[in-house]
């Protein structure tokens, strides 16, 4: 007999969610993805996340999966009462809604701790408590005002970088703080209020440039114009216009690379002698490689550098990620549910456990889908379920 898988980390631990958007639903999301029951509480029309477009229109099947929906209206008493039910059997409570919109509704930390001094409460937002805690914030804001822009962009031209990586990380980090917090409550019997921030979460990120300074006196470049710290280490354009990256970050590493496309002379260079040196040589070092390879394929460079166990990288964009073999053959996509009903695949966690990467248990949900049950389970007959559906204080399927 096989033996039986092991449970989840967090199977047992219930998580209560009012969040929207990228930042919030990732921490439901890595909760829910390690076994927490993750419910999303949603309004009677719907996150909006599931109506959006362009950059939006996958945000919903992306960060919600392993979650339940209750659509309640918290702008009636009934939704707040329902809510309040559902959050008296929570371990978690998690939002990521503007600065004083819970404490309105009476659903802020300091109401609920009154309730239950075990809740742990995780509040996602622009900025920890200060003097900029008053500010709008996105991604993007955060990412031009805490050096990420900058260092992304050529110089004078600050760009933000290609995904909500501030969104995302931000929801990573309030999942670890409810973890911490899960283990401190194990130790002290109480729950506590974990806060995470995009702008705190984007200067981490640019730690390492801040510390640059710190240590050499001279600022970071920005990356399209740094002087890099290897002597290859670039993108090449090649054959038929096409593109890739290849790079050769060490003696060991350069040796193999003058072997393998007949650039002795370049190996025997006393010029080209050290990395350092390489890195000092790149303005008339770089062209000669550069036309020295302009004539092979993408294809035919990426089997030479792979059999040299060269570093090297294909151009790739996102949506060819969905047939790449490796993501494929090792199981990294799982079957989606979209938005409009339609089937497609997913990237799980980038990680996994016991040898497998945790999966979708439940596809993510529709607009209240679990109101009745969840309403059942807190204690309201089908009689008050139905006589709150007529007050359109809640919905369900």
């Amino acid at each position: 007999m096989s033996e039986s898988k092991p449970p989840l980390p967090y199977a047992g631990i219930r998580v209560v969610e009012f969040t929207h958007m990228v930042m919030g639903p990732t921490c439901g999301l890595l909760l829910g993805d390690l076994g927490a029951e993750v419910i999303k509480v949603e309004p009677i029309d719907g996150d909006n996340t599931r109506r959006l477009l362009g950059s939006g229109a996958g945000f919903f099947p992306t960060f919600n999966r392993n979650k339940k929906s209750i659509a309640l209206d918290l702008k009636k008493p009934e939704g707040v009462e329902a809510a309040l039910r559902l959050i008296a059997t929570a371990d978690i409570v998690s939002e990521n809604f503007k600065p004083g919109t819970m404490k309105k509704l009476g659903l802020d930390y300091d109401s609920l701790r009154k309730l239950n001094p075990r809740l742990i409460y995780v509040s996602h937002k622009g900025f920890l408590p200060g003097p900029y805690d008053h500010r709008t914030a996105l991604d993007e804001v955060v990412q031009m005002m805490g050096g990420l822009a900058y260092m992304t962009g050529r110089a004078g031209d600050p760009l933000r970088a290609g995904t909500s990586v501030n969104d995302i990380m931000g929801g990573m980090f309030g999942a670890i703080g409810a973890m911490a917090a899960l283990r401190q409550r194990d130790q002290t019997g109480q729950g506590c209020e974990v806060q995470s921030a995009l702008f705190e979460n984007n200067v981490f990120l640019v730690a390492q440039h801040m510390m640059q300074f710190a240590a050499t006196g001279r600022a970071a470049d920005p990356m399209p114009s740094r002087i890099s710290a290897w002597g290859v280490y670039d993108v090449f354009t090649v054959k038929d216009g096409e593109q890739i990256f290849l790079a050769a970050v060490s003696d060991k590493q350069w040796g193999i690379f003058c072997k393998a496309f007949g650039l002795e002379e370049l190996l025997a260079d006393p010029r080209l002698a050290t990395n350092n040196d390489r890195v000092m040589a790149r303005d008339w070092m770089m062209p000669m490689l550069r036309s020295h390879l302009a004539g092979r394929s993408a294809a035919e460079l990426s089997a030479v550098f792979e059999q040299n166990e060269l570093p090297f990288a294909p151009i790739t964009r996102p949506q060819a990620l969905f047939d790449d073999p490796h993501l494929n053959a090792t199981g990294g996509l799982a079957p989606i549910r979209m938005n409009d009903g339609s089937q497609s695949k997913v990237p799980l966690m980038p990680f996994t456990l016991g040898g497998e990467r945790p999966g979708v248990r439940l596809q993510p949900p529709l607009l209240g889908e679990h109101t009745d049950a969840l309403l059942g389970e807190v204690g309201y007959s089908e009689a008050q379920i139905a006589q709150l559906k007529a007050k359109g204080a809640i919905a369900g399927e």
